[in-house]
């Protein structure tokens, strides 16, 4: 049963079943062993108004609703830390005796990310999501943010992903993801999404900034990859294109995954999304040095062909040699286009976001990759700039 509630300029969504079932760059992972460390400091309680009346005020009508929440006014506010986008808090109520607390997740939107995806795009997909019975339900929106359903599982740490059970079940649960069919055209965003960025990121650095990133050479090198990275037979999915760690969950008991925060999901080329996924490979953003990306942890050759061999064969087909081959060696093309890609982000980041992380070495490491890579990758990867060693300085904002 669906309820829907009218609160000013704020829409409830509500329905009375209540199910209990990441930086992220964008991640909002909440689950009892969160992937984000709850903050040191004391749960804030309701009166210190933390968060925004409108979120307030859903929030009271969704613990009305619930018989076994003692006082709908006696909340509890605690700020999760991990999220490199938005501000996020878990919100919980008490409960009868013997009974777990109800609990929401608030997420406020962070400021300047409209370079980054259309905020109505993003919140049409969540909810086409839930349609299909993914990820988390949305419970509420105000004008600047929205309250989702909690989650209860665990999100997956930075070495999970190497555990060859747990990317076997992400590599099964992506292929799912990538055959939803889901609401707009199906062509693909990616190198308008690169054009974007790049023309953003130049608008906002000082010349300094721009030479030291080349970011001239990759302004040229980004047509170039598109003409040789694209083909007629490319596998084009709904893809995730942000999977790392923090956006995954796992139900310990089930065993079941959940990709969760999509954000910068769109379709886009099959390839692309594992060539993420694998770079995220990298990353620990719950490390003392979150920025700090480590290559050597970048999966070597038998386990990208074990994660192709799973994804391939989970719609019920035994793939050949050739085809897992193919799909390992398009991935391993395409990690050229998410160096570029995350590394644009990280230049805007530093200029529009306050969170404390240090995206301007984040992306001097992912270019860095990128110009060392290239020419082995790519045939004819003369024709690419050559001029573009990383500056090995990191480029202050």
């Amino acid at each position: 049963m669906l309820k829907i509630l009218s609160i000013n300029t704020t829409m409830l969504l509500f329905r009375f079943r209540f199910r209990f079932p990441i930086p992220n760059k964008s991640s909002y992972s909440f689950q009892l062993k969160s992937q984000f460390h709850v903050s040191k400091s004391r749960p804030l309680t309701h009166c210190e108004g933390r968060l925004p009346g409108e979120a307030n005020k859903i929030l009271h009508s969704l613990a009305s609703a619930w018989d076994d929440v003692v006082d709908s006014s006696a909340l509890q506010v605690i700020p999760l830390k991990g999220a490199m986008t938005n501000a996020v808090f878990e919100v919980n109520w008490s409960t009868e005796k013997g009974k777990l607390p109800r609990k929401v997740l608030v997420r406020i939107y962070g400021e300047g990310v409209e370079v980054f995806f259309d905020r109505n795009d993003e919140i049409k997909t969540f909810e086409s999501m839930s349609k299909h019975g993914q990820g988390p339900r949305l419970l509420g929106r105000f004008p600047n943010g929205r309250v989702e359903e909690f989650i209860h599982a665990r999100t997956l740490s930075a070495s999970d992903l190497r555990d060859p059970e747990v990317s076997a079940l992400i590599a099964t649960k992506l292929k799912e993801f990538h055959d939803l069919h889901m609401p707009g055209p199906r062509i693909v965003m990616l190198w308008d999404r690169l054009r974007k960025w790049l023309i953003e990121t130049k608008r906002l650095c000082t010349a300094e900034e721009a030479e030291a990133f080349n970011l001239d050479a990759i302004e040229e090198d980004i047509p170039i990859l598109e003409k040789k990275l694209s083909g007629e037979n490319q596998i084009i999915g709904f893809c995730h294109n942000d999977l790392q760690y923090g956006n995954i969950m796992i139900d310990e008991e089930t065993r079941l995954v959940t990709i969760i925060d999509y954000e910068y999901a769109c379709y886009n080329p099959v390839p692309f999304d594992l060539a993420n996924h694998f770079c995220e490979m990298a990353a620990d953003y719950h490390s003392e040095t979150p920025h700090i990306l480590d290559y050597n942890k970048y999966p070597d050759l038998e386990e990208r062909q074990r994660f192709a061999h799973v994804y391939l064969s989970s719609s019920g087909n035994e793939p050949s040699d050739v085809e897992v081959q193919q799909l390992v060696e398009d991935a391993e093309k395409y990690t050229l286009a998410s160096h570029l890609l995350w590394g644009l982000w990280g230049i805007i980041s530093e200029k529009v976001n306050e969170i404390d992380f240090d995206y301007m070495e984040y992306a001097r490491q992912r270019f860095q990759q990128y110009w060392s890579s290239k020419a082995t990758l790519l045939d004819n990867s003369k024709d690419l700039a050559d001029n573009g060693a990383a500056d090995d300085s990191v480029v202050d904002s």
